[in-house]
């Protein structure tokens, strides 16, 4: 009977199952809540006075809460690499040296854009899919008996490898050398994702975007200073006109926040991200990123045989909570991203260090639930099935129960009567 309801397509077509909402999975810009795009609905208003000034004010005062802080905000129209020249220019001056701590690719391409401002830079690499050694950090520095490194670079996450590092020790390791040099923290892929404490752990500056953990669209760049960086701010000879601390510190001139007119829309969206974040509770946040992190890395661990899938980070300790980077073996990891988009609405990260059909990257940031995360997992599985690629057992039953051990299940309803319970 089956062949009998069987739909016959026209010759030459080809059937597709992505024909829903489609989801994007990759490590940003992440999914954006129905809620942030209605706040950003809204005609553009008087810049000068009124609404958006005080919601500018507002948000200044409310931004230092999800980096932990006690310090100062800086809100710039920019992505994440504007943020990081912000950083630099307000700190460093020409012929300063940075020490940079490698887990992947990201704390390098911020180094390098400081040395197109006359900044020098040396790399420490982390051992292969591992976290920076702290151990290692204090050797570097305790060996720099000059004092030559102004500042040290580190991504909390990189984004590339999924390597998640320990910046509070860090922090230590820095301490036991007694090195004066500036902690710099990017928190582009891990703010609202991972557990961060700016004050508590000694970070000097933090750097962090909109469009991941925050859940707001591309478009605004933040850095939190602590009071070395604004001691440092001072003496540097990088700063210009348009990303100045300083400048955008004139109390009476709030026009200057932005350096200009303001960035609007994302400013609603910001405010009602962070509306949705106190909602939820910042730790709960943080929980909750936790949870399906460890539902992706047992997927995997599920999947993983021999010439197929396995985690790119080998220590559970080093693995990011916001992005998963996988290895393929055998696998083709293209055709796996193709036949998830083009045949079940999936998008999922490409590699971006130089090998794109044996690795790809899951995204779990920000705006996420099970079953946007299980219906992902899901999806590969059927497309691992689809490809004949080797699987060692089932993934998506394996983050079922992680989820399961998450969840907190509601009350029974009371017996009735007529109560199908009773």
């Amino acid at each position: 009977m089956a062949g009998r309801w069987q739909v016959r397509l026209p010759e030459g077509a080809v059937m597709s199952l992505r024909y829903g909402r489609p989801l994007v999975m990759i490590p940003g810009p992440s999914v954006i809540p129905d809620r942030v795009l209605n706040a950003m609905r809204r005609p553009i208003p008087n810049i000068y006075e009124g609404e958006v000034v005080d919601l500018t004010y507002s948000l200044l005062e409310r931004l230092p809460a999800v980096a932990r802080t006690e310090n100062r905000a800086y809100i710039a129209i920019s992505n994440g690499h504007g943020a990081w020249e912000m950083a630099i220019t307000n700190t460093l001056s020409r012929g300063d040296k940075v020490l940079v701590l490698e887990v992947g690719h990201f704390a390098t391409n911020w180094a390098e854009m400081a040395a197109m401002s006359g900044v020098k830079f040396e790399v420490l690499h982390a051992a292969d899919r591992a976290a920076i050694a702290p151990k290692a950090v204090t050797e570097r520095l305790l060996a720099d008996v000059g004092r030559e490194f102004a500042a040290v670079l580190v991504a909390q996450t990189d984004t590339a490898s999924s390597v998640r590092n320990d910046i509070a020790a860090i922090r230590r390791a820095m301490d036991d050398a007694d090195h004066p040099a500036l902690l710099m923290a990017d928190c582009v892929a891990s703010l609202g994702c991972e557990p961060f404490e700016m004050d508590a752990w000694g970070v000097d500056v933090t750097v962090a975007g909109s469009q991941k953990g925050l859940m707001v669209p591309p478009g605004l760049g933040m850095v939190w200073v602590g009071p070395k960086a604004w001691e440092a701010h001072q003496r540097a000879d990088l700063r210009t006109a348009y990303w100045d601390w300083t400048r955008r510190t004139d109390p009476d001139a709030h026009y200057w926040i932005f350096c200009g007119t303001p960035p609007v829309q994302h400013l609603w969206g910001l405010a009602e991200a962070l509306d949705m974040i106190d909602e939820e509770g910042l730790e709960n946040v943080w929980e909750r990123h936790r949870v399906m992190a460890s539902a992706i890395h047992a997927a995997v661990d599920a999947w993983s045989a021999p010439g197929g899938l396995e985690l790119n980070v080998v220590d559970p300790a080093h693995r990011s909570n916001s992005v998963t980077m996988i290895r393929t073996g055998g696998v083709s990891a293209q055709q796996l991203r193709a036949t998830c988009e083009s045949e079940a609405g999936l998008t999922l990260g490409l590699s971006i260090t130089g090998n794109a059909d044996a690795e790809f990257r899951i995204g779990h940031m920000g705006h996420l639930n099970p079953p946007m995360l299980l219906g992902t997992l899901g999806t590969i599985e059927a497309t691992l099935a689809a490809i004949n690629a080797p699987v060692g057992g089932s993934g998506a039953a394996a983050a079922a129960q992680v989820i399961a051990e998450a969840t907190t299940p509601a009350p029974r309803p009371p017996a009735g009567p007529e109560d199908p319970w009773s």
